[in-house]
């Protein structure tokens, strides 16, 4: 739910060349780099003019021999396309501007083929070009190193569900702003951006009354600097925020108050998300024909921009249940069909929708309830047979099921005996000598083309760092360690795989697993511990990264683990 910046149309650049062709080419030759960007801009609604001016200033620079200006060249011609087209501009602007030092590229031009990937649906080179222009604009512009910061919280929230990820980086991009003149043109945007990012993350979070802060901060700063559509987009997500808090009168009247003026912006992801949370809001105050109206509104606007996120897809599952006390099969059947093909489309994008179906409307009961509808409105079969057929079914699925849930306890079970009852042989590899090490895996010395003296004294320092526990440090990076050690962090990386046998942070999180194995089962005062507490007690940042290195050494989650070793303890 944010106000995004939409690419310009796409025109014909050989249409353009051939204009350029029959100018006045000699007047553009002489006119300054300053000059035909300043005539590129004060056209920003006339396209093709953009388009002259923008291959006239390549021209120049070409002319020249101009890397740099060659690759602004290539950046203003990019911003008049999308897609492939303006990913090979991009390119061309990365490669004329590389090792230049130059203070905007080829950092921005890196941010925007971010931004290209992320409309493709491409979210790992997104993310990857985020964080080049992030590494390089961090040397020479801060300024644009938060802005791709905040576009790698954006992704991390809106696209990925990597909530809490991404509401730390907002916070060090509100750290820096605060620190700034907020109400200046050059800061203001961004700084209500960050705003609007806090609050729309704690709202997610349900943490309600921190979203309310920040969007009454971002409702009087937006209104400060007369910034009418960002002042907009706060009351409406404090609307929204008033629906979660279930205070349904206040989130209809505030809504009501921003969605003409959404409307009037031509917003439609915010109109859909309007609708959205009017529906909510009605359904809240049992007011079930309203609720209806409103979501089948979102609908209609899925029809027309074929855009949504999974936050708005529950509307469907009213929809659904709504028609069907109704017994209107037809409507039933359309928004069920409806729901179904969105859930087909985000599964690949949207991690956390999968998890939603399950929890709110499992997907074997979709089916079975589309292909009933199906039949009932074609050619009207005996109830009587599917009732039965279903309820075998149910008994076939409950049975299967339950054998398939004793299986998995059974497994559960039989790791956990593995882990309490396994040798002093595995403990951690800490107590390996050194030079044995070495000398049994000398061929891998060899093919990592590293110093064997120098390997010699890595696996000397790891294993001081294994010994001293090092790797309870929640901020320890390979980067981190090599710097420690006075060494490459590509040394360590190589070494770690060669004689540990894994990746660095596989390395360092099986460490932890395995102290945290020890200790649980040593120490029980431990086992009161909160998932949360243990993952920062054995260095980890939040309990799911704990949990999910946990049971991907061990094959069982860490409550399971705790909850067997209490019931060793009380027997």
């Amino acid at each position: 739910m944010r106000r995004f910046k939409f690419l310009i149309n796409l025109v014909l650049i050989l249409f353009s060349s051939f204009i350029l062709a029959q100018g006045p080419k000699k007047h553009f030759d002489e006119m300054s780099y300053k000059e035909l960007k300043a005539l590129y801009h004060n056209n920003i609604k006339d396209v093709k003019k953009q388009l002259f001016y923008a291959n006239a200033y390549l021209s120049k620079a070409n002319k020249e021999g101009n890397s740099i200006e060659k690759a602004r060249g290539w950046y203003l011609l990019s911003l008049l396309c999308s897609g492939e087209k303006a990913i090979r501009y991009l390119d061309s602007t990365i490669y004329y501007s590389k090792n230049l030092n130059d203070m905007k590229y080829p950092a921005y031009a890196f941010s925007r083929k971010a931004y290209e990937f992320v409309y493709k649906s491409n979210y790992k080179e997104a993310i990857d070009n985020f964080l080049i222009a992030e590494k390089i604009a961090k040397k020479n512009n801060i300024d644009f190193y938060y802005h791709v910061k905040y576009s790698i919280a954006v992704l991390r929230s809106e696209q990925l569900g990597e909530v809490n990820e991404a509401l730390k980086l907002y916070k060090e991009c509100f750290n820096y702003y605060k620190e700034k003149d907020v109400r200046e043109s050059k800061y203001s945007y961004a700084y209500q951006d960050v705003l609007f990012g806090l609050a729309d993350a704690y709202k997610t979070l349900h943490q309600l009354d921190s979203a309310t802060y920040y969007n009454k901060l971002g409702y009087k700063e937006s209104k400060l600097t007369k910034d009418f559509e960002y002042n907009t987009l706060f009351v409406l997500n404090e609307g929204a925020n008033s629906v979660e808090k279930k205070m349904y009168n206040t989130a209809i009247d505030s809504i009501n108050k921003a969605l003409p003026r959404i409307i009037f912006y031509k917003n439609s992801e915010n109109t859909l998300a309007s609708y959205y949370y009017l529906g909510k809001a009605y359904n809240g105050l049992g007011k079930m024909d309203k609720a209806a109206e409103n979501f089948i509104k979102v609908d209609s606007i899925y029809n027309k921009t074929k855009k949504i996120t999974p936050e708005f897809t529950s509307g469907y599952l009213f929809l659904i249940s709504y028609f069907k006390n109704k017994n209107d099969k037809e409507n039933q059947l359309k928004y069920l069909s409806q729901y179904m093909f969105i859930d087909s489309l985000l599964q690949t994008d949207y991690k956390e929708l999968s998890k939603k179906l399950e929890k709110e409307y499992d997907i074997p009961n979709l089916i079975l309830e589309k292909e009933n509808l199906i039949q009932d409105l074609t050619n009207g079969k005996n109830r009587f047979y599917w009732e039965i057929g279903l309820l075998l079914s149910l008994v076939i699925i409950t049975t299967s099921f339950g054998v398939y849930q004793y299986k998995i306890k059974k497994r559960q079970y039989s790791k956990f005996e593995k882990l309490i009852y396994e040798s002093a042989n595995s403990e951690i590899e800490t107590n390996k000598p050194i030079k044995k090490e070495i000398k049994s895996i000398k061929s891998g010395i060899e093919n990592i083309g590293i110093n064997q003296e120098l390997v010699g004294q890595i696996l000397e320092k790891l294993n001081h760092f294994e010994i001293t526990k090092g790797y309870l440090s929640s901020n320890i990076t390979v980067q981190s360690l090599s710097d420690a050690f006075e060494t490459n962090s590509k040394y360590i990386s190589k070494v770690v795989n060669t004689y540990k046998g894994k990746s660095f942070i596989q390395y360092i999180n099986d460490l932890r697993v395995e102290d945290a194995l020890k200790s649980l089962k040593e120490d029980n005062k431990l086992r009161k511990y909160t998932i949360q507490a243990l993952a920062i007690e054995f260095g980890f940042n939040n309990s799911e990264s704990f949990s999910t290195a946990f049971y991907k050494k061990t094959g069982i989650k860490p409550v399971y683990f705790i909850k067997q070793l209490e019931k060793i303890n009380e027997a």
